[in-house]
Protein backbone atom coordinates (compact mmCIF):
# COMPACT_ATOMS: atom_id res chain seq x y z
CA UNK A 1 0.00 0.00 0.00
CA UNK A 2 1.54 3.30 -1.15
CA UNK A 3 1.05 5.87 1.59
CA UNK A 4 2.79 8.70 -0.27
CA UNK A 5 0.69 11.50 -1.74
CA UNK A 6 1.23 12.24 -5.43
CA UNK A 7 2.67 15.58 -6.61
CA UNK A 8 -0.83 16.57 -7.73
CA UNK A 9 -2.21 15.79 -4.28
CA UNK A 10 0.58 17.73 -2.62
CA UNK A 11 -0.22 20.72 -4.86
CA UNK A 12 -3.89 20.40 -3.89
CA UNK A 13 -2.89 20.39 -0.21
CA UNK A 14 -0.83 23.55 -0.71
CA UNK A 15 -3.77 25.26 -2.43
CA UNK A 16 -6.12 24.40 0.44
CA UNK A 17 -3.56 25.45 3.05
CA UNK A 18 -3.06 28.84 1.41
CA UNK A 19 -6.80 29.46 1.04
CA UNK A 20 -7.52 28.54 4.66
CA UNK A 21 -4.67 30.76 5.88
CA UNK A 22 -6.17 33.70 3.96
CA UNK A 23 -9.82 33.11 4.89
CA UNK A 24 -10.02 31.54 8.37
CA UNK A 25 -10.71 34.37 10.87
CA UNK A 26 -7.83 34.64 13.31
CA UNK A 27 -10.09 35.07 16.34
CA UNK A 28 -11.79 31.77 15.55
CA UNK A 29 -8.54 29.84 15.04
CA UNK A 30 -7.20 31.27 18.32
CA UNK A 31 -10.22 29.88 20.15
CA UNK A 32 -9.86 26.46 18.52
CA UNK A 33 -6.13 26.12 19.22
CA UNK A 34 -6.69 27.03 22.88
CA UNK A 35 -9.94 25.06 23.38
CA UNK A 36 -11.92 28.22 24.18
CA UNK A 37 -15.70 28.49 23.87
CA UNK A 38 -17.04 28.76 20.31
CA UNK A 39 -20.29 30.68 19.80
CA UNK A 40 -22.99 30.04 17.21
CA UNK A 41 -21.66 33.08 15.34
CA UNK A 42 -18.16 31.56 15.24
CA UNK A 43 -19.44 28.27 13.83
CA UNK A 44 -21.81 29.81 11.31
CA UNK A 45 -19.37 32.50 10.22
CA UNK A 46 -16.89 29.81 9.16
CA UNK A 47 -19.67 27.77 7.54
CA UNK A 48 -20.72 30.77 5.44
CA UNK A 49 -17.12 31.49 4.40
CA UNK A 50 -16.83 27.90 3.20
CA UNK A 51 -20.26 28.09 1.60
CA UNK A 52 -19.33 31.16 -0.43
CA UNK A 53 -16.42 29.14 -1.86
CA UNK A 54 -18.65 26.10 -2.48
CA UNK A 55 -16.81 24.05 0.12
CA UNK A 56 -19.28 23.76 2.99
CA UNK A 57 -20.44 20.64 1.17
CA UNK A 58 -16.85 19.58 0.55
CA UNK A 59 -17.78 15.91 0.13
CA UNK A 60 -20.64 16.58 -2.31
CA UNK A 61 -20.52 15.56 -5.97
CA UNK A 62 -20.56 18.26 -8.63
CA UNK A 63 -24.12 17.45 -9.71
CA UNK A 64 -25.35 18.79 -6.38
CA UNK A 65 -23.12 21.85 -6.29
CA UNK A 66 -20.12 20.34 -4.53
CA UNK A 67 -16.49 20.39 -5.64
CA UNK A 68 -16.55 16.71 -6.67
CA UNK A 69 -13.34 15.91 -4.83
CA UNK A 70 -12.13 12.35 -4.48
CA UNK A 71 -11.53 10.64 -1.12
CA UNK A 72 -7.91 11.81 -0.81
CA UNK A 73 -8.77 15.41 -1.66
CA UNK A 74 -11.57 15.44 0.90
CA UNK A 75 -9.21 14.05 3.51
CA UNK A 76 -6.55 16.66 2.73
CA UNK A 77 -9.13 19.45 2.94
CA UNK A 78 -10.32 18.23 6.34
CA UNK A 79 -6.76 17.86 7.58
CA UNK A 80 -5.62 21.33 6.51
CA UNK A 81 -8.71 22.94 8.04
CA UNK A 82 -8.22 21.11 11.32
CA UNK A 83 -4.49 21.81 11.59
CA UNK A 84 -5.07 25.50 10.83
CA UNK A 85 -7.50 25.76 13.74
CA UNK A 86 -10.79 25.81 11.87
CA UNK A 87 -13.83 24.76 13.89
CA UNK A 88 -15.20 21.32 13.22
CA UNK A 89 -17.96 21.81 10.67
CA UNK A 90 -21.33 21.14 12.31
CA UNK A 91 -22.09 17.87 10.50
CA UNK A 92 -25.86 17.54 10.71
CA UNK A 93 -26.54 19.42 7.48
CA UNK A 94 -23.63 18.89 5.06
CA UNK A 95 -22.41 15.49 6.29
CA UNK A 96 -25.54 13.70 7.49
CA UNK A 97 -28.86 14.81 6.03
CA UNK A 98 -27.52 16.16 2.72
CA UNK A 99 -26.28 12.74 1.48
CA UNK A 100 -29.66 11.22 2.40
CA UNK A 101 -31.52 13.94 0.47
CA UNK A 102 -29.19 13.43 -2.49
CA UNK A 103 -29.63 9.66 -2.52
CA UNK A 104 -33.30 9.29 -1.57
CA UNK A 105 -34.95 12.73 -1.71
CA UNK A 106 -37.16 14.06 -4.48
CA UNK A 107 -35.82 16.64 -6.95
CA UNK A 108 -37.98 19.22 -5.18
CA UNK A 109 -36.48 18.34 -1.79
CA UNK A 110 -33.02 18.61 -3.28
CA UNK A 111 -33.75 22.02 -4.80
CA UNK A 112 -35.33 23.27 -1.58
CA UNK A 113 -32.82 22.13 1.00
CA UNK A 114 -29.37 21.58 -0.51
CA UNK A 115 -28.59 25.24 -1.38
CA UNK A 116 -29.27 26.40 2.19
CA UNK A 117 -27.07 23.65 3.57
CA UNK A 118 -24.23 24.48 1.21
CA UNK A 119 -24.39 28.21 1.96
CA UNK A 120 -24.30 27.64 5.71
CA UNK A 121 -27.43 29.75 6.12
CA UNK A 122 -29.69 26.94 7.35
CA UNK A 123 -28.80 25.14 10.58
CA UNK A 124 -29.89 21.50 10.78
CA UNK A 125 -30.36 19.35 13.86
CA UNK A 126 -30.56 15.57 14.26
CA UNK A 127 -33.66 13.91 15.74
CA UNK A 128 -32.65 10.32 16.36
CA UNK A 129 -32.15 9.47 20.06
CA UNK A 130 -35.02 9.32 22.53
CA UNK A 131 -35.07 8.70 26.30
CA UNK A 132 -35.76 5.01 25.65
CA UNK A 133 -34.05 4.69 22.29
CA UNK A 134 -30.35 5.43 22.18
CA UNK A 135 -28.13 2.61 20.97
CA UNK A 136 -31.34 0.59 20.50
CA UNK A 137 -32.58 3.20 18.05
CA UNK A 138 -35.22 0.94 16.49
CA UNK A 139 -37.26 1.11 19.71
CA UNK A 140 -38.07 4.80 19.11
CA UNK A 141 -41.62 5.91 19.92
CA UNK A 142 -42.03 9.38 18.40
CA UNK A 143 -45.18 8.92 16.33
CA UNK A 144 -46.13 10.42 12.97
CA UNK A 145 -49.74 9.80 11.93
CA UNK A 146 -50.72 10.45 8.31
CA UNK A 147 -53.80 12.64 7.95
CA UNK A 148 -54.45 13.61 4.37
CA UNK A 149 -51.55 15.65 3.02
CA UNK A 150 -49.77 16.00 6.35
CA UNK A 151 -48.29 14.05 9.25
CA UNK A 152 -49.14 14.81 12.86
CA UNK A 153 -46.02 14.26 14.97
CA UNK A 154 -45.97 13.64 18.72
CA UNK A 155 -43.06 12.57 20.88
CA UNK A 156 -39.67 13.53 22.24
CA UNK A 157 -36.08 13.51 21.06
CA UNK A 158 -33.15 13.99 23.42
CA UNK A 159 -29.43 14.79 23.43
CA UNK A 160 -30.06 16.98 20.37
CA UNK A 161 -26.67 18.62 19.93
CA UNK A 162 -26.90 22.41 19.41
CA UNK A 163 -30.62 22.00 18.76
CA UNK A 164 -31.20 25.45 20.28
CA UNK A 165 -29.81 26.88 17.03
CA UNK A 166 -31.75 24.61 14.67
CA UNK A 167 -33.83 25.86 11.75
CA UNK A 168 -34.74 22.34 10.57
CA UNK A 169 -34.47 18.89 12.10
CA UNK A 170 -34.40 15.51 10.37
CA UNK A 171 -36.27 12.95 12.42
CA UNK A 172 -36.84 9.25 12.59
CA UNK A 173 -40.51 8.72 13.43
CA UNK A 174 -42.74 5.68 13.86
CA UNK A 175 -45.40 5.40 11.18
CA UNK A 176 -46.33 1.75 11.77
CA UNK A 177 -46.30 -0.82 14.57
CA UNK A 178 -46.59 -3.79 12.22
CA UNK A 179 -43.76 -6.32 11.91
CA UNK A 180 -40.24 -5.74 13.19
CA UNK A 181 -39.57 -2.36 14.84
CA UNK A 182 -37.21 -1.35 12.02
CA UNK A 183 -39.91 -1.76 9.36
CA UNK A 184 -42.25 0.89 10.78
CA UNK A 185 -39.88 3.87 10.79
CA UNK A 186 -39.96 6.85 8.42
CA UNK A 187 -37.60 9.76 7.78
CA UNK A 188 -39.16 13.24 8.08
CA UNK A 189 -37.78 16.75 7.56
CA UNK A 190 -39.37 19.11 10.10
CA UNK A 191 -39.25 22.91 10.26
CA UNK A 192 -38.30 23.68 13.87
CA UNK A 193 -40.33 26.90 13.73
CA UNK A 194 -43.50 24.83 13.35
CA UNK A 195 -46.14 25.27 16.09
CA UNK A 196 -45.80 22.52 18.68
CA UNK A 197 -42.00 22.18 18.48
CA UNK A 198 -40.26 23.13 21.73
CA UNK A 199 -36.58 22.93 22.63
CA UNK A 200 -35.60 22.49 26.27
CA UNK A 201 -31.94 22.87 27.30
CA UNK A 202 -29.94 20.18 29.07
CA UNK A 203 -27.21 21.99 31.02
CA UNK A 204 -24.08 19.91 31.38
CA UNK A 205 -21.61 19.46 34.22
CA UNK A 206 -19.49 22.39 33.04
CA UNK A 207 -22.52 24.69 32.79
CA UNK A 208 -22.56 24.55 29.00
CA UNK A 209 -25.68 24.39 26.86
CA UNK A 210 -24.66 21.90 24.21
CA UNK A 211 -27.51 19.38 24.17
CA UNK A 212 -31.29 19.59 24.36
CA UNK A 213 -34.61 17.83 24.51
CA UNK A 214 -36.90 18.48 21.54
CA UNK A 215 -40.64 17.95 22.06
CA UNK A 216 -43.28 17.54 19.36
CA UNK A 217 -46.88 18.27 20.37
CA UNK A 218 -49.31 17.74 17.46
CA UNK A 219 -46.79 19.19 15.02
CA UNK A 220 -48.13 19.36 11.47
CA UNK A 221 -45.57 18.31 8.88
CA UNK A 222 -46.40 18.40 5.14
CA UNK A 223 -46.36 14.91 3.65
CA UNK A 224 -44.00 16.24 0.99
CA UNK A 225 -41.34 16.39 3.74
CA UNK A 226 -41.19 12.60 3.86
CA UNK A 227 -37.87 11.40 2.47
CA UNK A 228 -38.20 8.30 0.30
CA UNK A 229 -40.95 5.84 1.11
CA UNK A 230 -43.01 5.57 4.25
CA UNK A 231 -41.77 2.85 6.62
CA UNK A 232 -38.42 2.66 4.81
CA UNK A 233 -36.67 5.17 7.07
CA UNK A 234 -34.44 2.55 8.69
CA UNK A 235 -32.69 2.07 5.35
CA UNK A 236 -31.99 5.80 5.12
CA UNK A 237 -30.99 5.95 8.80
CA UNK A 238 -28.30 3.29 8.28
CA UNK A 239 -27.02 5.16 5.23
CA UNK A 240 -26.71 8.31 7.36
CA UNK A 241 -25.08 6.50 10.28
CA UNK A 242 -22.19 5.42 8.05
CA UNK A 243 -21.46 9.10 7.46
CA UNK A 244 -21.96 9.98 11.12
CA UNK A 245 -19.59 7.34 12.44
CA UNK A 246 -16.91 8.23 9.90
CA UNK A 247 -17.28 11.84 11.05
CA UNK A 248 -17.17 10.88 14.74
CA UNK A 249 -13.71 9.35 14.17
CA UNK A 250 -12.49 12.95 13.73
CA UNK A 251 -8.94 11.87 12.96
CA UNK A 252 -7.78 15.30 11.81
CA UNK A 253 -8.83 16.95 15.04
CA UNK A 254 -6.96 14.17 16.84
CA UNK A 255 -3.81 15.11 14.90
CA UNK A 256 -4.23 18.75 15.90
CA UNK A 257 -4.90 17.89 19.53
CA UNK A 258 -1.84 15.62 19.57
CA UNK A 259 0.29 18.68 18.82
CA UNK A 260 -1.52 20.59 21.58
CA UNK A 261 -0.77 17.73 23.96
CA UNK A 262 2.91 17.96 23.08
CA UNK A 263 2.89 21.73 23.73
CA UNK A 264 1.26 21.21 27.12
CA UNK A 265 3.73 18.44 28.03
CA UNK A 266 6.67 20.72 27.18
CA UNK A 267 5.18 23.67 29.07
CA UNK A 268 4.55 21.50 32.13
CA UNK A 269 8.08 20.05 32.11
CA UNK A 270 7.05 16.50 31.16
CA UNK A 271 8.59 16.33 27.70
CA UNK A 272 11.79 14.83 29.08
CA UNK A 273 9.91 12.20 31.08
CA UNK A 274 10.46 9.07 28.98
CA UNK A 275 7.47 7.23 30.41
CA UNK A 276 5.15 10.12 29.51
CA UNK A 277 6.78 10.43 26.09
CA UNK A 278 6.06 6.71 25.55
CA UNK A 279 2.36 7.38 26.14
CA UNK A 280 2.38 10.19 23.60
CA UNK A 281 4.16 7.94 21.09
CA UNK A 282 1.59 5.17 21.58
CA UNK A 283 -1.20 7.67 21.00
CA UNK A 284 0.47 8.95 17.83
CA UNK A 285 0.76 5.42 16.44
CA UNK A 286 -2.96 4.86 17.08
CA UNK A 287 -3.83 8.13 15.32
CA UNK A 288 -1.80 7.15 12.24
CA UNK A 289 -3.52 3.75 12.15
CA UNK A 290 -6.93 5.45 12.45
CA UNK A 291 -6.06 7.78 9.58
CA UNK A 292 -5.28 4.81 7.34
CA UNK A 293 -8.65 3.27 8.20
CA UNK A 294 -10.48 6.55 7.50
CA UNK A 295 -8.90 6.76 4.04
CA UNK A 296 -10.01 3.21 3.35
CA UNK A 297 -13.62 3.89 4.33
CA UNK A 298 -13.78 7.12 2.34
CA UNK A 299 -12.52 5.28 -0.72
CA UNK A 300 -15.33 2.73 -0.38
CA UNK A 301 -18.05 5.34 0.24
CA UNK A 302 -21.12 5.37 -1.99
CA UNK A 303 -20.16 1.92 -3.28
CA UNK A 304 -22.77 -0.80 -3.11
CA UNK A 305 -20.17 -3.49 -3.47
CA UNK A 306 -18.19 -4.95 -0.60
CA UNK A 307 -14.61 -3.98 0.03
CA UNK A 308 -12.69 -7.03 1.14
CA UNK A 309 -15.97 -8.56 2.30
CA UNK A 310 -16.84 -5.58 4.54
CA UNK A 311 -19.45 -2.90 3.92
CA UNK A 312 -18.37 0.69 4.59
CA UNK A 313 -21.05 0.92 7.31
CA UNK A 314 -19.51 -2.03 9.13
CA UNK A 315 -16.02 -0.55 9.00
CA UNK A 316 -17.47 2.81 10.06
CA UNK A 317 -18.36 1.13 13.35
CA UNK A 318 -14.68 0.33 13.83
CA UNK A 319 -13.82 3.96 13.11
CA UNK A 320 -16.30 5.11 15.72
CA UNK A 321 -14.82 2.79 18.34
CA UNK A 322 -11.18 3.73 17.76
CA UNK A 323 -11.81 7.43 17.11
CA UNK A 324 -13.79 7.91 20.32
CA UNK A 325 -11.21 6.02 22.39
CA UNK A 326 -8.42 8.16 20.96
CA UNK A 327 -10.32 11.36 21.83
CA UNK A 328 -10.70 10.19 25.41
CA UNK A 329 -7.04 9.22 25.58
CA UNK A 330 -5.61 12.57 24.49
CA UNK A 331 -7.88 14.49 26.88
CA UNK A 332 -6.74 12.16 29.67
CA UNK A 333 -3.06 12.71 28.86
CA UNK A 334 -3.57 16.49 28.86
CA UNK A 335 -5.09 16.21 32.33
CA UNK A 336 -2.16 14.09 33.51
CA UNK A 337 0.33 16.54 32.05
CA UNK A 338 -1.21 19.49 33.90
CA UNK A 339 -1.67 17.52 37.13
CA UNK A 340 -3.58 19.28 39.93
CA UNK A 341 -3.71 22.53 37.93
CA UNK A 342 -6.19 20.87 35.55
CA UNK A 343 -8.73 20.30 38.33
CA UNK A 344 -9.95 23.81 39.33
CA UNK A 345 -12.93 24.91 37.22
CA UNK A 346 -13.38 28.54 36.22
CA UNK A 347 -15.93 28.67 33.42
CA UNK A 348 -15.12 32.28 32.55
CA UNK A 349 -11.52 31.27 31.80
CA UNK A 350 -12.76 29.37 28.75
CA UNK A 351 -13.99 32.58 27.13
CA UNK A 352 -11.69 34.45 24.76
CA UNK A 353 -10.28 37.65 26.22
CA UNK A 354 -10.86 36.76 29.88
CA UNK A 355 -8.53 38.82 32.06
CA UNK A 356 -8.98 37.10 35.42
CA UNK A 357 -6.47 35.01 37.33
CA UNK A 358 -5.80 31.47 36.17
CA UNK A 359 -4.98 28.53 38.41
CA UNK A 360 -1.76 27.40 36.82
CA UNK A 361 -1.07 28.22 33.18
CA UNK A 362 -3.87 29.45 30.88
CA UNK A 363 -3.81 26.17 28.93
CA UNK A 364 -5.00 24.32 32.04
CA UNK A 365 -8.37 26.09 32.26
CA UNK A 366 -10.39 24.04 29.74
CA UNK A 367 -8.77 20.64 30.37
CA UNK A 368 -11.16 19.23 32.98
CA UNK A 369 -14.29 20.40 31.18
CA UNK A 370 -13.08 18.87 27.92
CA UNK A 371 -12.06 15.64 29.64
CA UNK A 372 -15.51 15.14 31.17
CA UNK A 373 -17.32 16.22 28.00
CA UNK A 374 -15.45 13.70 25.87
CA UNK A 375 -16.61 10.84 28.12
CA UNK A 376 -19.73 10.91 25.94
CA UNK A 377 -17.95 9.92 22.73
CA UNK A 378 -18.01 6.21 23.50
CA UNK A 379 -21.78 6.44 24.05
CA UNK A 380 -23.26 8.64 21.31
CA UNK A 381 -23.56 7.54 17.70
CA UNK A 382 -24.21 4.02 18.98
CA UNK A 383 -22.36 2.99 22.15
CA UNK A 384 -19.03 1.25 21.67
CA UNK A 385 -20.35 -1.88 23.35
CA UNK A 386 -23.11 -2.14 20.76
CA UNK A 387 -20.69 -1.27 17.96
CA UNK A 388 -18.43 -4.16 19.00
CA UNK A 389 -21.38 -6.54 18.78
CA UNK A 390 -22.19 -5.24 15.29
CA UNK A 391 -18.56 -5.61 14.18
CA UNK A 392 -18.45 -9.16 15.57
CA UNK A 393 -21.57 -10.14 13.66
CA UNK A 394 -21.10 -8.33 10.35
CA UNK A 395 -17.33 -8.01 9.94
CA UNK A 396 -15.94 -11.00 11.80
CA UNK A 397 -18.95 -13.22 11.08
CA UNK A 398 -19.17 -14.53 14.64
Amino acid sequence: MDLQFTPEEQAFRAEIRAWVADNLPKDISHKVHHALHLTKDDLQRWAKILGARGWHGWAWPKQFGGPGWNAVQRHLFEEECALAGAPRIVPFGPVMVAPVIMAFGTPEQQRRHLPGIMSGEVWWSQGYSEPGAGSDLASLKTRAERRGDKYIVNGQKTWTTLGQHGDWIFCLVRTSNEGKPQTGISFLLIDMKSPGVSVRPIIMLDGGHEVNEVWFDDVEVPAENLVGEENKGWTYAKYLLAHERTNIADVNRAKRELERLKRIAKAEGLWDDLRFRDQIALLEVDIVALEMMVLRVLSAERSTSKEGGKQSLDVAGLLKIRGSEIQQRYTELMMLAAGPFAVPFIREAMEAGWQGDHVGAAHCAPLAATYFNVRKTTIYGGSNEVQRNIVAQTVLGS
